[in-house]
């Protein structure tokens, strides 16, 4: 893997955001990764909207646009941002948008992104094989290790993020 690759590979896991349950992409995020605007994208999934059930993409509402906004600084409402909500891809709508954009650099940016979903399923599973074993190694030992798998587990869990003032 070439440093570029790897460079876009980190870009696209950190523009993976979990949205009502599931992991998605921005429509901005894609056309960006894609090197065209994002009306241009909207306007080529809107040509083949067959190909994008609800499953595959989503529009987000007014309060998850509010969310997002509070999480990333994003353009304000009025100041030239955008005039409606964003749609969101899930793995399945990003394979799909190969389908629609054609371009060669659309086919290798969209490798890249599969291979990041993949990547980061594999991290899920492999976290959840680690809580697993530390079960099972819970019901051999008895509670004189208790602390021990107790201070293992507060390892594993994800630090919160930290609320900006």
């Amino acid at each position: 893997m070439t440093e570029t690759s790897l460079i876009a590979t980190e870009r696209i896991e950190r523009s993976i955001l979990l949205i009502r349950g599931q992991k998605v992409m921005l429509d901005s995020d894609l056309a960006e990764l894609y090197d065209v605007e994002t009306k241009a994208l909207i306007q080529a999934v809107k040509r083949n909207i067959d190909r994008f059930p609800s499953d595959f993409m989503f529009q987000l509402t007014n309060q998850e646009v509010i969310g997002l906004r509070s999480q990333f600084v994003t353009s304000k409402p009025g100041r030239g941002g955008r005039r409606y909500p964003p749609y969101v891809f899930t793995e399945q709508g990003v394979a799909m948008l190969s389908s629609v954009l054609k371009s060669k650099k659309a086919i290798e940016v969209n490798i890249l992104i599969m291979r990041a979903f993949v990547k980061l399923r594999e991290m899920i599973a492999s976290n959840k094989d680690l809580a697993i074993k530390l079960e099972e190694l819970e019901k051999k030992y008895d509670a004189q290790f208790k602390i021990v798998f107790d201070a293992i587990r507060q390892l594993m869990t994800p630090p919160e993020p930290k609320k900006k003032k």
